[in-house]
């Protein structure tokens, strides 16, 4: 019984290792039963056999309870599936049935009626509907016990059968009477156990009804043969076990005691010993069926054992990989909160810069704006028609007054640049819009390629939002800046600006002058290359130039990348306009709700909306009429000591929540309430972790800790069943030596003689133990012919065994 216990953890173990192959959530507390549902289990027993066979009264011995019917009118018509648990602390006598989470203890005979009302009601047609059973019981092994209809039944066919046998891991129960022994080997159910199980691994064989065929010596020689492995070849890869199959019932009619099982158990082998002479001990009676079972479960488990366990491995791998991934878990306390706020901060200044300095991603856009986009927008500008020498002769006539070139020409030509100029301002101003755009580009860029960003994305919503808002400041600053740059130039315009005109003018004619006389092609493009020179500001322009074509074109080829949505945005001429999320706390529920505030700067007035996507308001204040004060924020914990209020500091920092109230003390700011209180995000509150990353990370951090309790304890029973193995390789063999002993044709004279012969009980003895079995087996003699009517002398000098009741039979 300890042996399935142990298998039963066994079991349990490889299971959950089963479930975690297979990416099922597993819970490492949970029972067999309650967590993962698999269709398969290692401690299944399907009991096959025809009707009257005795199969409900071998599983009510290994229930240790008469529960299922028996006899004639007790014919299993439905499968009966019995699922045992074990619990030590129950007497031998409580029966302990499990419905729905609900626990009632009940009478083996209540139960057994109760099955025979439902089968007796269920006898007209096929009725194919399990009924199953949970009881918990101090005598059974932690088995699931599926009792089926007799095969010879006309509710039975194949696709019923292989409901139950096709599962891998089932234990097949092969049942046999007695006096069917010796037509084994035409036995249906041997044949659909070999069609299931054709090695053999997960059969056993037991025979009933020892004490009903008990004078019927062809039947218990036939029986010997099975027992001692001398049956046809189809059951020589199975274990045979004997049973009488009453001992519960006995223990029943003697229930004085709590050990009238343990009594009746040891009876029945006593019975078994003096009926079958010839058989070993550890094949008779329920406790070697109990231990065949735990040999075939322990038997099967080990050739699945080294695919789970490689299995195993290469799954932790794959979760230590995704812990990896996806990072260590979040800090819970303030300054660590802070520290990982700073951290992450740093890494996406660093990345914003990396753009802006390498030109990585859009970074290239910067420099195209300044030296493509606004040159080509200042050459755009009307200059010509501004300096043509007509408007300038106008101008110079408008400036010089009623009286011209009295004075000098320089009053006309000021006035001239100072209105070409006014028109570089718009330039400027869209060249400003450029960069920002391409900045606020690169800030989303820069937050996606952060990866700690990524596990917060609160906090990286509000970094994108305060990066944002600080750009815009910077581009209301530098629109002004460059307003007032173009205006500095318009107000001062020296005298050597003039001086340079004429000089470049008259260069200019020289050029032209020269070139006159050089009609051809090759003149005409050295003319252009050195207007191109004589205008072009700076020659290293072109190189600029060249290399940011080449950082274009890498850039069209990445992809583009997601811009995270602002949570803070702003609207207006002005950007007179600020919208974005605050808590509201609630009069009713004093709870605080997320609401989406738009504030007009220039109206004065606060409203409010329950989602961003919404309209119209559900409120608005009018903050003229209000005041604003701070309040302390009832959910932040106060000093607990004088030692923490001194190393809070004297100074308590900003509060993040505020009051708007009316300044008169009867008004009411909005609807029917005197005062509203309003609340931004903490750092701690945007500094929440992805639910779904949290949750991945907890779902495999319990699989690694699954993983390597799971694969420390089938390692450990890996290396016991090594061990076992080699321990019966080396001396193990007297189980499978009487088969190996004798000749590949005994098996057929055993049952021949069984079924034909006479029975000489001349050469019986008082054991009733054959020379034959014993011989060839025991001293080593594999060359023993099977037709040979004389005794052979042993090789060996161990002493000869008693001589045997039933040696007329030379097997």
């Amino acid at each position: 019984m300890e042996a399935i216990e142990e298998l039963s953890q066994l079991s349990d173990s490889m299971r959950q290792a089963a479930a975690l192959l297979a990416d099922e959530d597993v819970d490492e507390n949970s029972s067999s039963s309650s967590s993962s549902r698999r269709s398969s289990t290692f401690l299944n027993v399907v009991a096959l056999g025809n009707v009257g066979a005795g199969k409900s009264a071998v599983l009510n011995s290994l229930i240790g309870h008469p529960i299922l019917p028996t006899g004639e009118n007790g014919a299993t018509r439905s499968p009966i599936s019995i699922d045992l648990q074990q619990d030590g602390a129950l007497s031998s006598k409580s029966i302990i049935l499990q419905i729905d989470n609900k626990s009632q203890q009940v009478s083996a005979s209540a139960l057994r009626h109760s099955l025979q009302d439902r089968l007796s009601k269920g006898s007209s047609g096929k009725n194919r509907d399990e009924i199953y059973l949970k009881l918990r019981t101090s005598t059974a092994p932690p088995l699931k016990l599926i009792d089926l209809p007799g095969l010879d039944q006309r509710i039975m066919d194949e696709s019923m059968v292989s409901d139950y046998a096709e599962r891998n891991d089932a234990i097949l129960l092969v049942i046999v009477p007695a006096a069917q022994a010796p037509e084994i080997a035409s036995s249906r159910a041997l044949r659909l156990a070999k069609e299931y199980d054709a090695e053999g691994t997960r059969t056993i064989g037991v025979i009933s009804k020892i004490d009903q065929a008990s004078s019927e010596q062809k039947a218990l020689a036939a029986v010997q043969a099975l027992l001692l492995n001398q049956g046809p070849p189809k059951t020589a890869d199975i274990p045979w076990v004997a049973l009488i199959g009453q001992s519960v019932s006995i223990a029943s009619a003697q229930s004085g005691s709590e050990n009238s099982l343990e009594t009746a158990w040891k009876a029945e082998s006593e019975s078994l010993k003096s009926i079958l002479t010839g058989a070993p001990q550890s094949k008779l009676g329920r406790i070697a069926l109990v231990n065949a079972l735990a040999q075939q479960i322990r038997k099967h488990m080990k050739v699945r054992l080294p695919n789970l366990l490689s299995g195993l491995q290469g799954k932790s791998q794959i979760v230590q990989d995704e812990l990896v991934r996806l990072g260590e878990q979040m800090v819970q306390t303030a300054e660590g909160t802070r520290a990982i706020a700073l951290e992450l901060c740093r890494e996406f200044e660093d990345k914003f810069l990396q753009h802006i300095t390498t030109g990585e991603g859009t970074g290239w856009k910067i420099v195209a704006s300044f030296e493509g986009s606004f040159p080509n927008r200042i050459k755009q500008l009307p200059i010509d028609r501004h300096f043509d020498i007509n408007n300038v002769k106008r101008i110079v006539l408008e400036a010089d007054g009623y009286q011209p070139y009295l004075i000098s020409p320089e009053k006309g030509l000021r006035s001239l640049i100072k209105v070409v100029l006014e028109l570089a301002k718009e330039p400027a101003r869209l060249c400003v819009e450029e960069v920002h755009r391409v900045l606020i580009d690169i800030v989303s860029a820069a937050a996606n390629g952060t990866p700690g960003l990524g596990r917060y994305p609160p906090f990286k919503r509000e970094v994108v939002a305060i990066a944002s808002a600080a750009l815009d400041g910077f581009k209301n600053e530098a629109k002004k800046m460059v307003v007032a740059l173009v205006d500095m130039e318009r107000a001062f315009v020296p005298p050597q600006h003039f001086i340079r005109l004429v000089q470049r003018r008259m260069e200019r004619q020289r050029r032209e002058e020269e070139l006159k006389n050089r009609p051809s092609k090759k003149g005409h493009e050295a003319e252009q290359a050195i207007l191109n020179r004589a205008t072009s500001p700076q020659p290293a322009g072109q190189q600029t130039g060249g290399s940011l074509k080449t950082m274009k074109e890498k850039s069209g080829q990445a992809e583009k990348e997601v811009q995270e949505g602002s949570a803070l945005k702003t609207a207006g001429a002005d950007r007179e306009i600020t919208a974005g999320f605050l808590l509201k706390k609630s009069a009713k529920t004093n709870g605080w709700s997320r609401r989406w505030f738009v504030l007009n700067e220039k109206t004065g007035k606060l409203g409010y909306t329950k989602k961003q996507e919404e309209k119209h308001f559900r409120g608005v204040i009018i903050l003229e009429e209000c005041s604003i004060e701070e309040v302390s924020d009832e959910e932040e914990p106060a000093p607990k000591s004088a030692k923490d209020k001194k190393a809070n500091g004297p100074d308590k920092g900003p509060s993040l929540v505020f009051k708007i109230s009316s300044k008169v003390p009867y008004k009411t700011v909005l609807k029917a309430h005197s005062a509203v209180v309003l609340k931004t995000a903490r750092i701690e509150e945007l500094l929440q972790e992805d639910q779904n990353v949290k949750r991945r990370r907890e779902r495999y951090q319990k699989q690694s800790s699954l993983l390597s309790k799971l694969t420390r304890q089938l390692s450990i029973h890996d290396n016991r069943a090594a061990a076992a193995s080699g321990w019966s390789d080396g001396g193990g063999g007297a189980e499978s030596s009487p088969r190996t002993s004798s000749a590949g044709d005994d098996w057929r004279s055993a049952f021949d003689a069984a079924a034909n012969g006479p029975v000489d009980y001349r050469r019986s003895g008082s054991n009733g133990h054959s020379r034959h079995y014993s011989d060839a087996a025991q001293n080593g003699d594999v060359n023993s012919g099977s037709g040979s009517n004389s005794r052979r002398t042993p090789n060996r000098l161990p002493p000869a065994p008693p001589p045997s009741t039933s040696s007329g039979y030379k097997f």
